[in-house]
C-alpha cells in the first residue's frame, strides 16, 4: 500500500472514520484508543478530562471532595488531577480517550484489581473503588504511585502506553518491576517497595536512589513499555 492510500475525498473519509454501533453493550471499543460508553439513564465513572465527545443529553459532575469522607479528602489533596473522577449521567453516547493511550476493557467477576490511578479511564457504577498510596513513597515520588483498588462485578477500562505485558507471579517466581512502568496487578498481591541505589546508575539513566516494586505470592502484574513520569502539584 502506497503512502497516498490515506488520502480520501470527504465522503470517503467520513465513511472510513465514522462512528459505528457494534452492539457490544455498555462499553464499546470504537477504536483501540477511543472508548464509547452507552448510557441509558444510568451513569459511569470516568477519568477527569477524558471526555472527547458525546451524543445525547449528558450531565458531568466532578466527584465531590467529601465523597470518600475525610480520608478521601486527604488522598485527593495528594493524588492530584490524575486520580480524580467525573460522574457522567444521561442518555446517549460518551467518548473517552487519554492522550492516545491504548485501552483495555477488563470484566471483573467478584474480583479485585489494583490499577495505577492515572491509568484508570472508566468503570461501571457496580464496581467499588478506593484510592490508596503505597507506604514509604510520600517523600520519594509525590504525585505517582497512587493506586485505585477496583472490586466487585462490572467492567473497567484501563489505559497503557503501547502494548501491555502481563507477568504471572507465583510463590517460586516473584516479579520485580519499575514503578513508572507498572500499570496494574491482581488484588491477591501486596507489593513491597525496594530501594536499589545502583540500579539506575548502572543503567546510566539517572543518579541517586531507585525504587523497584517486588511482587510475591499468586497473581499477575501488568507492565507497559514506557516509564510514566509523575509530577506533584503545588
Amino acid at each position: 500500500m502506497s503512502s497516498i492510500d490515506n488520502r480520501y475525498t470527504l465522503r470517503e473519509f467520513v465513511e472510513q472514520t465514522q462512528q459505528r454501533d457494534r452492539g457490544e453493550g455498555f462499553f464499546e471499543m470504537e477504536s483501540p484508543r477511543i472508548l464509547e460508553v452507552n448510557l441509558n439513564g444510568n451513569y459511569v465513572w470516568s477519568k477527569m478530562g477524558s471526555m472527547i465527545s458525546y451524543l445525547g443529553n449528558m450531565k458531568f459532575e466532578r466527584e465531590g471532595m467529601l465523597d470518600k469522607g475525610l480520608g478521601g479528602l486527604f488522598k485527593k489533596a495528594l493524588t492530584g488531577e490524575g486520580a480524580r473522577l467525573t460522574k457522567v449521567t444521561g442518555n446517549g453516547k460518551v467518548y473517552l480517550a487519554d492522550y492516545g493511550k491504548k485501552i483495555q476493557i477488563l470484566r471483573l467477576e467478584n474480583q479485585e484489581i489494583v490499577v495505577n490511578a492515572n491509568d484508570v479511564l472508566a468503570f461501571e457504577p457496580t464496581v467499588t473503588w478506593d484510592i490508596k498510596m503505597m507506604k514509604r513513597v510520600s517523600s520519594m515520588m509525590a504525585g505517582g504511585l497512587f493506586q485505585m483498588t477496583l472490586s466487585g462485578t462490572g467492567m473497567v477500562a484501563i489505559t497503557t502506553h503501547y502494548e501491555p505485558l502481563t507477568l504471572v507471579v507465583t510463590p517460586n517466581q516473584p516479579v520485580y518491576t519499575d514503578p513508572n512502568a507498572t500499570v496494574a496487578w491482581s488484588g491477591t498481591l501486596s507489593p513491597n517497595l525496594k530501594t536499589d541505589i545502583t540500579f539506575r546508575s548502572l543503567l546510566g539513566r539517572s543518579s541517586g536512589e531507585s525504587f523497584q516494586m517486588e511482587f510475591i505470592g499468586n497473581g499477575f502484574v501488568v507492565v507497559q513499555p514506557y516509564e510514566e513520569v509523575y509530577h506533584s502539584e503545588g
